[in-house]
């Protein structure tokens, strides 16, 4: 089984924040998506006296009060599932792109643009996207 490259920067870029993989992927309505769900995600679970501290101790500097403020634990676990489904949701994209797809005469298409492809390429000659070809005979494993 080969590693989708592209899948694995945009996880990476998504674990630093929700919707960077995907603006990544230059999926950007699904990007956009991702960023609102995050912050709607923590300004309803999080209270905003644990955000008033946290602005109070980034204006005085004193970064030690920082540990004061906690996050309940709810909020904490909304906000994780939320990136690791972003996470997941930014792999699965990454790989679906870069999956060429038929027409309707059997020729491969690009997943992106939609033209015609060249099975000898490994990317789309139109709009330059990286394609992982999948060839008979070829097993997960196998040597």
């Amino acid at each position: 089984m080969s590693v989708n490259r592209r899948g694995v920067v945009a996880a990476a870029l998504s674990v630093v924040y929700p919707g960077i993989g995907h603006a990544y992927l230059r999926a950007w309505l699904r990007a956009v998506g991702w960023i609102a769900l995050s912050l709607a995600t923590a300004y309803v679970l999080v209270p905003a006296s644990t955000v008033q501290t946290y602005q109070h101790a980034i204006e005085s500097g004193n970064v030690g009060a920082l540990s004061a403020a906690s996050i309940p634990m709810e909020a904490a676990i909304a906000l994780l599932v939320v990136r690791l489904c972003n996470v997941v949701d930014a792999y699965l994209l990454a790989v679906r792109q870069s999956t060429p797809a038929r027409s309707a005469t059997g020729e491969p298409t690009c997943p992106v643009c939609g033209k015609e492809l060249d099975t000898d390429l490994d990317f789309c000659p139109w709009c330059t996207t990286e394609l992982e070809w999948e060839y008979p005979g070829e097993s997960d494993g196998a040597s």
